[in-house]
């Protein structure tokens, strides 16, 4: 590899939907075919064409690099070849399906990390996802579409990419084409609609992909003087924008054992993402120290904080027998201007103090914004 290609770090586009079928692999391809009209070197490191004859299409004249073959109890797996497409180097690599995870025994385990190695190589790469794999997003996913998602993208991958172009496609277009057999085949199709893609489902993904897009584009202004269409995200006309605030904020998650702290921290990070703030996540200890807990409690907490880390979170483990004093002193150090703390759930014996802990962080915390927040619950279904 010459010193040309390893000098600058690729680009990352993403192209952003909502639900499978609006079109954001077709636009990925066709924007490659643009480029390799315009005499750019393009090649395609991974395609999935489920069956879409206009999509596959879209592949005539490219280049695809062959698919790596991964052996796995027995059976034969495809992944995206990084090796080879880092042997090939092409200056742009089309790469379809970012969240997807590797089939264990490969190198990485997530699309996206291979993403990254071809990106510090000095490859632009164009790529597609849909709203549901953002990380911040998943408990808001499970309450609209009944769903856990497994395959996520932590949020600082994609703040990280040049530019996020919104594919978008009204819930009824979207239906119909489901309807015609361009998405699924017939019996697949059927049972999507009974299921995931119901129209109030996919108008609600739709509403949160535009208000992503849109939060992507004010985050570039922020930032840069450049015009949107230059290294910034593309979003459709009439989304709100998020507010840019003058004052630094700062917001310290509390971190706990208890299950709903994964939300929180999502929450945090979300709400931080947002107003370009700092963002701690804390946990308060007798001793100080992890070793100390009960095993399931010290396995919960390490859990969390590594959470929080993977969301780029500092996080911190605080000596303390007083969680609120603690928490409310280490904040007014740190220049903390909004505390989240979980709302415990109502069982007051057992979890009499942790109430009492939220009680007093609100009376200790006069001069902050203290958000406690439920754990969200999808309604049943009628």
């Amino acid at each position: 590899m010459s010193e040309e290609q390893t000098r600058h770090r690729g680009r990352l586009k993403i192209f952003l939907g909502y639900a499978a079928g609006v079109g954001k692999t077709y636009k990925m391809l066709e924007e490659a075919r643009e480029l390799q009209r315009a005499g750019h070197d393009v090649a395609v490191g991974y395609f999935e064409p489920h069956g879409r004859a206009e999509t596959i299409a879209k592949l005539e004249g490219l280049e695809l690099i062959a698919r790596n073959v991964v052996d796995y109890r027995g059976h034969k797996f495809e992944e995206m070849d990084t090796d080879a497409i880092l042997s090939r180097h092409p200056e742009i690599c089309a790469v379809d399906e970012f969240p997807h995870t590797n089939v264990p025994g490969s190198e990485r385990t997530k699309r996206w990390e291979d993403v990254a190695v071809l990106l510090d190589a000095g490859i632009d790469v164009l790529t597609t996802m849909n709203i549901q794999h953002l990380e911040s997003l998943n408990d808001q996913m499970r309450e609209i579409t009944g769903i856990q998602v497994r395959e996520t993208i932590p949020d600082w991958v994609v703040k990280q990419a040049s530019e996020v172009v919104l594919v978008d496609l009204t819930p009824s277009a979207l239906l119909n084409r489901l309807q015609r057999g361009v998405v699924y085949g017939p019996e697949k199709a059927q049972r999507a609609m009974e299921n995931f893609f119901k129209e109030s489902t996919l108008g609600a993904l739709r509403e949160l992909a535009l208000r992503q897009t849109a939060h992507e584009v004010d985050v570039r202004h922020a930032d840069s003087p450049q015009p949107a269409h230059n290294g910034a995200a593309e979003v459709a006309s009439g989304a709100n924008f998020a507010p840019i605030h003058e004052e630094q904020e700062r917001i310290l998650i509390h971190v706990t054992e208890a299950p709903a702290t994964a939300g929180l921290i999502r929450r945090g990070r979300r709400v931080a993402d947002y107003l370009k703030a700092d963002c701690f996540a804390v946990c308060v200890l007798p001793s100080g120290a992890l070793a100390d807990q009960p095993a399931a409690d010290r396995e919960a907490l390490q859990r969390h904080l590594d959470f929080a880390r993977q969301l780029q979170i500092e996080t911190r483990v605080l000596e303390g027998k007083d969680d609120a004093l603690t928490l409310v002193d280490f904040a007014r150090r740190n220049g903390v201007t909004q505390i989240f703390l979980a709302k415990p759930p109502r069982q007051l014996l057992p979890l009499l103090q942790k109430r009492q802990t939220a009680m007093r962080v609100v009376e200790l915390a006069k001069d902050m914004q203290v958000i406690i927040v439920a754990e969200r619950r999808r309604a049943a279904l009628s």
